[in-house]
Formats: C-alpha cells, sequence, structure tokens
C-alpha cells in the first residue's frame, strides 16, 4: 500500500507553546487513521499544520509524494486534500446549496452528478437545499459540512471532531456515512474524542499526549490495549 501522506518529524509551535514535538506518521492510500487523545493533546493542530492553516517550524509533510510543509491552504484543496474543521464552520446566513457550491469553488462549475453524488450519502440535506444552513440542526451541520467538503472530489478527507455535541443516534449515522466514503475509495484522516466509535473503524490509530505520539497500531489492537482501555474507553 503506497503512502499518501507522510509526516516526519514535525514540530509545530503557537508563539513559544511548543504544541507538537517530533511526531511522524504516515497515512496509506485507501486506509482510515484515527488520532485520539485528550483535549489539548494536539490532534487539531496537525490537521490545521496538514492542512496548510498553520506551519511546521521544523519537519516534513508530503502528501502524495510532494513536500507541502509551507503550502497555502488554498492549493492543498486543489491537490485534493480536504478539511472538515472542528465546530463544522459552515456558511450560517447562506443555503444549504450554496455551501455546497463553496465547496466546488476550485472547480469552473457544479454538476447535476456532484450534487447527487453529496445527496446519495447525506438525503436529509436534499430536503433542505434550499434552508439557511444556520437553521439546521447539529447533525445537519456537521453532515453539511462534509458534504461542502466532498464537492471538491478529495483524495484525503480529514475529520475533526464529526460527532462533537451530537446525539448518539446521529453519532452512528455520521460513522456509518464515513464507512461508507471510505469502502467508495476516500482515505480519511479522523481525529475523534469519542475512541470507541473512530478505533471500531480505523484500520490503524495513534494516540496522542501533550503533542507526542505514545501508542500506535492497528484500531483493533488499540481498542483491546489496557492502557487506552483505561484512559479512553472507560474500561
Amino acid at each position: 500500500m503506497s503512502s499518501m501522506l507522510k509526516i516526519d518529524d514535525i514540530h509545530v509551535y503557537y508563539g513559544a507553546i511548543h504544541a507538537i514535538k517530533g511526531i511522524s506518521f504516515e497515512v496509506g492510500e485507501g486506509e482510515i487513521v484515527a488520532l485520539i487523545g485528550a483535549n489539548g493533546a494536539g490532534k487539531s493542530t496537525i490537521l490545521k499544520t496538514v492542512s496548510g492553516l498553520m506551519h511546521p517550524r521544523s519537519g516534513s509533510i508530503e502528501f502524495m509524494g510532494e513536500n507541502i510543509a509551507h503550502m497555502d491552504a488554498y492549493k492543498l484543496l486543489r491537490h485534493g486534500l480536504a478539511h472538515v474543521p472542528e465546530g463544522r464552520r459552515i456558511f450560517l446566513q447562506m443555503t444549504v446549496q450554496e455551501n455546497l457550491e463553496m465547496g466546488a469553488y476550485i472547480r469552473k462549475d457544479v454538476s447535476r452528478e456532484d450534487l447527487d453524488m453529496v445527496f446519495n450519502y447525506f438525503p436529509r440535506l436534499k430536503e433542505r437545499r434550499k434552508q439557511i444552513a444556520g437553521t439546521l440542526s447539529g447533525g445537519e451541520q456537521q453532515m453539511l459540512a462534509m458534504s461542502r467538503a466532498l464537492m471538491s472530489h478529495p483524495k484525503l478527507m480529514m475529520l475533526d471532531e464529526p460527532s462533537m455535541g451530537l446525539a448518539p443516534i446521529l453519532v452512528d449515522q455520521i460513522f456509518d456515512i464515513i464507512k461508507q466514503l471510505h469502502k467508495d475509495g476516500t482515505t480519511i484522516l479522523l481525529v475523534e474524542q469519542n475512541a470507541s466509535k473512530a478505533l471500531e473503524i480505523a484500520d490503524r490509530a495513534y494516540v496522542l499526549e501533550t503533542g507526542k505520539i505514545t501508542l500506535s497500531g492497528t484500531g483493533k489492537e488499540l481498542a483491546q490495549s489496557d492502557e487506552v482501555r483505561k484512559a479512553y474507553l472507560g474500561g
């Protein structure tokens, strides 16, 4: 399996705060890779750094064989990397369809096939395509954020806390959709505090603590780890 994303010894700072301390890991083409850990461990910072919203002070980030460590975020989208941020960050005053069209801004036009593709994953959004996004429920807003990213036809989709604040039944729906996206060929890097759900679908996973990777393995291996069960799975 070829490596789609390769992160090598990156160090990331917020001013004087050393947030990411020499982290290295890979995401293979066709994988779901999960990053789990407590709040403040550095999970979201890694996604922001990969997607060009932040830049490492040292180390390298390769995507599809190209060093992207200091590439601008909008250029990375053109390369096939999409980031669904924590908190959704949809355009609240726009309609559902206008949000989706913004997701395809790197292309000249939005085809009916593009919209049909995302509505196939998220049929609830088709019913609400003319609705103002700010009036959607939390679960529907998360679906819209994911759909907007899909409109760029990403090779790698990075999801930051997709289940945050959602009722259990909606969490199950979101994870079912992630599994279907993966089955249909999208490589996924997942940051998720719901460690049980993340490890259940992950091919491989990494545990972060205070800016460092402390454990790694398959999703199944980490789910059975006494250390992980005690710290993150409540057992």
